[in-house]
């Protein structure tokens, strides 16, 4: 059987054929499914979001993580692993073997340019581990967030080539953007929206429903076929924001926290060096620039900011429990044995986007709307619950990435790429309870399982010549601990952070602090001037001693390297662009639009990702409902784009339009006629004139009824960038959190919603803007 080529075609002889089937002596051979090798194990693959190296119990993190620990003592446990600093970008590597630029993913799947390495389409000369699994027999299933389906496909007319089912999982549950509401997620099963199987109320988590998911499909196919082995791929969306946890476990840490960063860090290296997972030498690195203390902060700030990382060690523990329920399944099941689980303590460090002071709406912070301490404090015991959406500050990610300078984001420091990685294979690992502190990088992934599989790296897919494997195998390290590096050398990028990793030093600059990602007037240095730092990591764990002013030599050297690995590997050219990346048109991806200015949905649709949606930020917009009511009450979603915690919504409540503009910044807007639909009513129109003059300004919302004007409302200001990353433009229902509180559940329209047409006017000349706009507020 040739393996070396998938789909995988096995060889087949067939008798001669007599005329007659009552003269055929000779048997014809079945044609028979491939097969893995003999013994191939299950693999589990667990990956979590944003957590940093110090934040598990596993590894010496103030977090309890009874499951990672079991595992790790059962298993090995890797001190010196690495992720790219970025979620898309290190799920890309991880899943095909290759460096992230190498398949398009220099950044986040959203902020994808024209650039090949920045694309965010994934090639098809990079298959999937999964697809090579699934055309070695392997059954395949993905569970959580997938983050690397381009945005601009995700609608009814795809193309559907890199959605999960697409990209080699035979079955997949989850959510396809960069974080979700852990109570209100908007789900796919394969290609279709489906509701969760419970509401908030009921006690739904999303992260115990992905659990079930899981689970669940390991059973069937275990039933169906017990020979068959299987791939489960369960990426949760726990612990990125927002730090959303059950009741339970609201209350699991309080008070543990109020000792502040400072002194978390120091508690962190001491339970880090008595389990070995640092070296007794290790010191604690640099803190970062303008992060404030503990000691800086006033009472109210350290009783919000203690309050939000109990939020966070809840919500770690709780997904660590998710995975215990697995993990006790397949034990029950007699699978546990034999079956290859690499658990993947974050996909990069621990994040410091929730901005110095931390943030009741995130989502506020991406859009550049600063949040204080007051504004948490207001609704201090809603902290957790699905009626916030919070983060923690900055200041705590350096904690959680302890004892490593900086976080997510920052690609040039092992705060940003290290990473807790523990393997646990009864079968194949028989050295257990121990540590490996062998280099490697999420790109050895795929082909540490490649090997565990006993499985080659395709030479072609579907007919596609493949790209090499960038990764290195980690195999080698499952049975001797004292085995020496085989991965010696690794580029590293994320907006400009960069580094390079050779044969123990590295060599690293921090272009961008990872809390100024929507920062308004911000001015970046160039990159030539960017101050490059080096370190000695055999000696020196923590690059915590900067050697650049003693081996100048050592230091352009290492640059070098690293100019050379960005040219091979599409790094190049470097770009420091955040939320701004693709607004330019000759960066900004396709869309479903095309150019067009108007669009028409069905209420029987999929709902549109905001980024495939009609642009509805910064501009003028008009959503018309085509409807009838038959004469009887009504009441329901007509169009809603976004969520609780931004976002607007057209619809009907006691057969009366209204219109909704929920600010991220904060503050509601209503268009609230007195005027009832009747059994004559055939359209309702929403119309809002935007000021103008720059992002974020106000505008004019009208809403009439058969061509009639019934009301209409000043808004002040408008949200500048993102109402959110998984909410979605729906049509006749309601998906996800609800825009304002009028929409309870689906909130499906009860009359006959025959379509939307939304329109996006022409650019105006501003003189024409600036009249509509005296005209709006004259008449106000």
């Amino acid at each position: 059987m040739n393996r070396h080529s998938i789909p995988v075609v096995g060889q087949r002889h067939q008798p001669a054929a007599a005329v007659d089937y009552r003269d055929q002596e000779e048997p014809f051979v079945r044609p028979q499914p491939v097969r893995p090798p003999a013994g191939a194990p299950n693999v589990l693959l667990v990956m979590l979001d944003d957590v940093g190296f110090g934040a598990a119990s596993a590894f010496g993190g103030p977090c309890r993580t009874p499951t990672a620990d079991r595992l790790a003592a059962d298993g090995v446990k890797y001190t010196r692993f690495h992720t790219t600093a970025l979620c898309s970008p290190t799920r890309a590597a991880t899943l095909t073997g290759r460096n992230h630029h190498s398949v398009g993913f220099g950044v986040i799947a959203e902020q994808a340019t024209a650039a090949p390495g920045y694309n965010g389409t994934r090639p098809d000369s990079a298959a999937t581990v999964a697809r090579i699994l699934q055309g070695n027999g392997y059954a395949t299933g993905a569970f959580g967030k997938m983050h690397q389906t381009p945005t601009w496909e995700i609608s009814e007319a795809g193309p559907f080539d890199r959605w999960p089912t697409r990209e080699g999982f035979d079955r997949f549950y989850g959510f396809l953007g960069a974080e979700s509401d852990q109570f209100s997620p908007v789900l796919y099963r394969d290609f279709t929206i489906v509701d969760p199987p419970a509401t908030p109320a009921e006690g739904y988590h999303m992260s115990e429903d992905l659990t079930d998911r899981a689970m669940e499909w390991i059973e069937s196919v275990s039933a169906m076929d017990p020979d068959k082995p299987w791939f489960c791929y369960l990426p949760f969306g726990a612990c990125h924001a927002p730090l959303q946890v059950p009741d339970r476990y609201l209350d699991k840490y309080r008070g543990e926290f109020d000792h502040g960063w400072d002194r978390q860090r120091e508690i962190t290296l001491e339970r880090q060096k008595r389990l070995g997972v640092v070296p007794p030498e290790t010191e604690l690195a640099p803190w970062a620039p303008d992060l404030p203390h503990w000691d800086e902060l006033d009472e109210d700030q350290k009783t919000v900011s203690a309050r939000l990382m109990e939020l966070y060690a809840a919500f770690l523990e709780h997904t660590d429990d998710q995975v215990g329920r697995l993990v006790d399944r397949l034990q029950q099941l007699g699978m546990l044995d034999d079956t290859l689980v690499l658990y993947m303590l974050g996909d990069n460090g621990a994040s410091a986007e929730g901005g110095m002071e931390g943030s009741f709406n995130y989502l506020a912070g991406l859009n550049g709307y600063k949040q204080t301490t007051a504004e948490v404090l207001e609704r201090f015991d809603e902290l957790g619950t699905p009626t916030s959406y919070p983060h923690y500050p900055a200041s705590w990610a350096m904690a959680l990435d302890t004892p490593y300078q900086w976080t997510k984001q920052a690609a040039s420091h092992y705060g940003g790429t290290r990473n807790g990685l523990i393997a646990h294979w009864p079968k194949g690992i028989t050295d257990t309870g121990g540590l490996r502190h062998q280099w490697h990088h999420c790109v050895d992934i795929t082909p540490t399982i490649l090997a565990a599989v006993g499985v080659p790296a395709p030479d072609t897919v579907d007919g596609v010549p493949q790209q090499p494997m960038e990764g290195v195998a980690m195999n080698y390290t499952f049975t001797d601990a004292a085995a020496p590096d085989r991965h010696t050398t690794q580029y590293f990028e994320i907006y400009g952070n960069r580094g390079i990793y050779d044969h123990g030093w590295t060599a690293v600059t921090l272009h961008r602090a990872p809390w100024l990602m929507a920062t308004r007037g911000l001015t970046l240095p160039a990159f030539e001037e960017d101050r490059w730092e080096l370190y000695d990591t055999t000696v020196d764990w923590s690059q915590a001693r900067d050697l650049a002013a003693e081996h100048p030599e050592k230091l352009e050297e290492l640059k070098e390297k690293f100019l050379v690995e960005a040219a091979r590997y599409q790094v190049l050219p470097l770009d420091d662009r955040t939320v701004t990346r693709n607004a330019a048109p000759r960066d900004r991806p396709p869309h479903p639009l095309r150019g067009r200015t108007s669009i028409t949905l069905y209420p029987h649709m999929n709902g549109l990702v905001e980024k495939a949606a009609p642009p509805m930020f910064n501009r003028s917009y008009v959503i018309t409902a085509a409807l009838t009511t038959g004469g009887r009450p009504c009441e329901g979603v007509l169009a809603s784009l976004g969520g609780r915690f931004g976002g607007l919504a057209l619809y009907v409540a006691d057969s009366k339009p209204v219109f909704c503009y929920n600010f991220s910044g904060g503050g509601m807007t209503f268009v609230r006629p007195d005027v009832e639909l009747t059994g004559g009513t055939r359209e309702v129109r929403l119309e809002f004139v935007y000021d103008g003059g720059g992002i974020g300004r106000g505008g004019t919302a009208i809403l009439s009824v058969d061509g009639v004007e019934v009301g209409r409302e000043r808004i002040a200001e408008t949200t500048r960038a993102i109402f959110s990353m998984n909410e979605q433009l729906d049509i006749g229902v309601n998906r996800g959190s609800p825009v304002c509180a009028d929409i309870v559940g689906r909130f499906v329209f009860t009359g006959r919603l025959d379509h939307v047409r939304v329109d996006l006017p022409g650019e105006e000349r501003p003189e024409t803007v600036e009249a509509r706009r005296r005209i709006a507020l004259a008449t106000h």
